[in-house]
């Protein structure tokens, strides 16, 4: 795997390495030692993965409270999308900057976000699979979001008019 830094602290595109032959490619997407040995969360206890029936579907930005900080590999299993981590981190270098990637099944890319970023995305493909390795579970009453479209930020989102879910709609405007 080959772990690509991007302008946010702690944030890295993880592409594969794929050992191709006839029938097609082998590669690995996660290995406990190669994310330890780059100063990454390793230990991964929960999966999930979003289905998104239609295109411009906008999912996030979410994050889960301390001490149930989440960090997150996202993968596009079908599809894909406009991945966005927004580093909610006081201390960071990158405080309140956002970095995007687009993920999909053809390019096989994964985005690592470390505890304390927010995590969303909009689906660019009809029919759009996401999936989710966390390294804490998810707890209800640690979870949070700001909101998609805050000027605090001022997310470029690739498509105009999101479809969002009325808790997406509902976050408040960062309070920083």
């Amino acid at each position: 795997m080959k772990f690509v830094a991007t302008p946010l602290a702690g944030v890295f595109v993880v592409e594969i390495e794929p050992i191709a032959d006839e029938r097609g490619l082998f590669a690995r997407t996660f290995c406990r030692d190669e994310f330890a040995a780059q100063g990454l969360v390793p230990d991964l206890v929960q999966c999930s993965v979003s289905f998104n029936k239609q295109r411009g579907t906008l999912r996030g930005m979410h994050y889960q409270l301390m001490p149930h900080g989440e960090a997150k590999l996202v993968r596009v299993t079908q599809g894909s999308i406009y991945d966005v981590a927004l580093d909610l981190r006081p201390d960071s270098p990158s405080y309140c900057r956002w970095f995007a990637v687009e993920l999909s099944a053809e390019n096989r890319r994964a985005l690592y976000i470390p505890v304390g970023c927010a995590h969303g995305f909009q689906s660019l493909k009809d029919e759009a699979e996401v999936f989710y390795q966390m390294s804490a579970c998810y707890q209800p009453e640690a979870a949070r979001g700001v909101r998609w479209d805050d000027s605090a930020f001022a997310i470029a989102w690739p498509l105009p008019e999101p479809i969002l879910n009325a808790k997406d709609r509902s976050f408040v405007p960062f309070q920083g």
